[in-house]
């Protein structure tokens, strides 16, 4: 019994970990039992930080995105509902994923560079712009948007769902329902 991927991209700070814990809230509400893996998170889990200007290369977020793909067809692959909110922004994955994962269902949130700078909660558009970082996704490092998500998320062309991550949840919420009753 195959359960369904729900994967959540965009740039850093673009409110993916809070649109992804709002949803587990939701699907816990339609009686599952939703497992949440949000990218920081596995990063150091997998302990990837050690050398950080490496672990941050496009070559070494590939190869990790990939494990947190594989970690996810595992745990929908025995019936679960996984959600998992990582930037991850790289066409091999958007193939790979379509190809493996039974059920995957993937959104793209569409924030503008000045919006994210301006809520930058991990101060990394800071750091770059003081040259203190390297290998940031979305500026010196290059990332694919997904060109055919299920779901696009769009900062610029939909303000009235961008209000709160309440609303997000009920539009992500209602195109999943859409597809396929959670």
């Amino acid at each position: 019994m195959a359960g369904k991927v729900i994967w959540i991209t965009g740039l850093s700070g673009a409110g993916k970990t809070t649109l992804a814990k709002e949803l587990i809230q939701r699907l816990q509400e339609c009686e599952s039992q939703p497992i949440l893996l949000d990218g920081d998170i596995l990063r150091n889990l997998l302990q990837v930080s050690e050398n950080v200007l490496d672990s941050h290369s496009r070559k070494a977020r590939i190869k990790l995105a990939l494990k947190y793909a594989q970690m996810c067809r595992l745990l929908s692959d025995q019936g679960f509902i996984v959600v998992i909110a990582t930037i991850s922004m790289f066409d091999e994955l958007y193939a790979w994923n379509r190809e493996n994962i039974t059920n995957y269902f993937e959104v793209y949130l569409k924030v503008p560079l000045d919006e994210l700078c301006r809520r930058d909660p991990k101060s990394i558009y800071k750091r770059y712009k003081n040259g203190e970082l390297i290998n940031v996704a979305g500026l010196d490092m290059s990332v694919d948007p997904p060109q055919t998500p299920h779901l696009i998320l769009d900062f610029e062309t939909q303000p009235a769902i961008w209000q709160n991550p309440t609303t997000l949840a009920d539009h992500l919420m209602a195109a999943l329902n859409k597809l396929n009753p959670v």
